[in-house]
């Protein structure tokens, strides 16, 4: 066997190898996951006396969301309609929301989103976002005041209402008096869209001026189901004054001293992200407040955000008003851009995780988006083609320059073989003097991977776009493409369906067995482009380039199917503007010739 093939083997080997520990320590991990429902793990919330029962906090910091006084004893559950009935409520019914307010501890903590379902299927469940503490995933906001040593509000106050209805129409007023001379009033107003403002007063009638501190917070108790993929960010954030985005996991606040983190500011706001939904507080714009990320428990995880403003003193007599918002809803780029410029809200277009790259991946989405409200379009499929084409074109003098070199370099094909034959056993000699004709002649021997090097932001930026954008949830493109942020469902180890069975099940290599439509539609077109090249002088990189599409082909299985469906057109672009190109430069294309070549070489073998 010569060195080259040895080589050869080796490098196949070796590709193999990195792609099936891909597959197995991190693409299979997730594919399971994504196989999942997107329902959060069920956990008991931690109940009073327990041993991971949350200590009292200190009476000027935010308490620590507890359960409800008719939480299950420990080891105990309630189900998700049972801890609903345990308060008295009020219907929630908006536009674009739809739950309850619990009158016990005037929580917001029964919010369910009335435009997206739990899958494609019409008929499935919406989404439900906030949960009451003492059943499944307790997960809401809560508001109050601390310290002024008199009785306030707590979890289990009962608060009275001025109706039963709250809607975007028709503000909720609730009021508790604690017997003590303080009167609280809370007014909640809910918009259109998923931004609640919530505005307390307190008077007081005693003869004596009171402190108090106002809070907010989000508690999530249990640890929530995560995606898990690097390039998304799922459990605490938030932006307080200038300290920019906080980003922390929910393992990450593990790692802080004491599993806590508080940063103080003029201006932002906190809470928790998933991958498509997010629930946050945000105090006044104008006020500083001090933020805290914090974790607790030991088997019974409880996770929470909060934000305390400084104290306000109010004169016997007198009252304070503190006005505090709360989102609970879907991050849906313009809607979260509006709150930002209308609200004032530092930074809240952040909530959307775009990433460090996000002057690249934000214009890409306003791009599809903007493509797909054209009146004839509607399609974020047909908006990825779209938005392609214009990024090629925007591209085509480098590719031009890119693509005439390589015409050149096809042209030098005979003196290149030339010198391979007249160097035949000195490799580092026959580099030199391919080199010296490469300086002869004016040609870069890495112009032609510019036109991939090129696309590589734009692919970058799609596929964040794809796997973080809402609007790209569920979004159709034809035919079985049901979904352009989830993989090709068909698979050719099936007979694309005709066999009754899944063999992305199997272990092990389940995962690499995803191979849809559209991943070898994208292989073929990745194939036929490597074939209009020269194709390297090195046997070892050109059997390297014959294997790449297959490679890839694996590879890009288990992505968003639109990112491949981009992928493949970018590919069927690239041949054809390369085709125009080396004609125009009288060129001869010679994708023909290398195609037969491939199997007169195997017949020869």
């Amino acid at each position: 066997m010569t060195q080259d093939n040895r080589n050869f083997f080796l490098a196949i080997a070796l590709s193999i190898l990195v792609i099936v520990g891909w597959q197995y320590f991190f693409a299979q991990p997730q594919f399971e996951k994504t196989r999942q429902t997107q329902a959060e793990l069920a956990k008991p919330a931690t109940a009073p006396g327990s041993p991971d029962a949350i200590p009292a906090p200190s009476p000027t910091a935010p308490p620590q969301g507890g359960v409800t006084p008719s939480a299950p004893a420990l080891g105990a559950q309630l189900t998700r309609a049972e801890a609903l009935a345990a308060s008295p409520r009020v219907k929630l019914d908006s536009k674009s929301l739809f739950g309850s307010i619990a009158l016990k501890g005037a929580r917001i903590d029964d919010v369910s989103l009335k435009a997206y379902r739990e899958t494609t299927d019409p008929n499935s469940p919406i989404i439900t976002l906030l949960s009451p503490s003492g059943g499944p995933s307790p997960f809401y906001a809560e508001l109050g005041f601390v310290g002024g040593g008199k009785a306030l509000p707590r979890f289990d106050t009962l608060w009275t209402a001025d109706g039963d209805l709250l809607s975007e129409a028709k503000p909720l007023t609730l009021t508790y008096d604690n017997q003590q001379g303080l009167v609280f009033h809370r007014t909640i107003a809910v918009d259109d869209r998923y931004m609640f403002t919530v505005t307390d007063t307190v008077e007081n009638q005693t003869g004596e001026p009171v402190t108090l501190n106002a809070y907010a917070l989000v508690s999530r108790h249990g640890k929530p189901q995560t995606s898990g993929y690097s390039v998304l960010h799922e459990g605490m954030v938030g932006v307080i004054g200038d300290s920019g985005v906080q980003e922390l996991t929910y393992d990450g606040i593990e790692k802080e001293t004491r599993a806590q983190k508080s940063l103080s500011g003029v201006g932002g706001w906190l809470g928790f992200t998933d991958k498509y939904w997010a629930a946050v507080i945000v105090p006044d714009q104008k006020e500083p407040f001090e933020g805290r990320f914090s974790a607790n428990g030991t088997v019974a995880k409880s996770y929470q955000t909060d934000a305390l403003v400084p104290a306000q003193t109010v004169a016997p007599g007198a009252s304070a008003t503190v006005m505090t918002r709360v989102f609970a809803g879907a991050k849906e780029s313009q809607t979260l851009d509006t709150y930002k410029d209308d609200l004032g809200i530092k930074k809240f277009d952040l909530l959307i995780d775009w990433g460090w790259f996000y002057f690249i991946t934000k214009p890409m989405f306003a791009l599809l988006d903007f493509i797909y409200h054209l009146s004839f379009i509607r399609n974020f499929g047909v908006a990825i083609l779209i938005a392609t084409v214009l990024v090629k074109a925007v591209f085509f003098p480098l590719a031009n320059r890119s693509y005439l070199s390589m015409a050149k370099m096809k042209a030098l094909q005979p003196q290149m073989v030339a010198i391979r034959e007249r160097y035949a056993d000195d490799k580092v000699k026959q580099q030199q003097e391919t080199m010296e004709l490469y300086k002869r002649e004016k040609i870069n021997p890495v112009a032609g991977c510019l036109p991939m090097l090129i696309q590589i932001p734009v692919f970058f930026a799609l596929y964040k776009v794809l796997f973080i954008t809402i609007e790209m949830r569920q979004a159709p493109f034809f035919g079985w493409i049901k979904d352009l942020s989830q993989p090709d469902p068909t698979n050719v180890f099936n007979l694309f369906g005709l066999l009754p069975y899944d063999p992305t099940t199997l272990p092990l290599i389940g995962h690499f067995l995803a191979i849809g439509i559209w991943p070898l539609i994208m292989g073929v077109s990745m194939f036929v482009q490597m074939k209009m090249n020269p194709e390297p002088p090195d046997p070892v990189q050109r059997q390297m380039f014959t294997w790449m599409p297959v490679i890839f082909t694996f590879m890009l299985g288990t992505f968003p199917s639109g990112l491949v469906i981009y992928w493949t057109w970018n590919n069927t672009l690239s041949v054809l503007q390369q085709t125009f190109i080396m004609r125009k430069a009288g060129v001869k294309v010679e994708l023909w010739d290398n195609l037969a070549g491939m199997f007169r070489k195997k017949v020869v073998t």
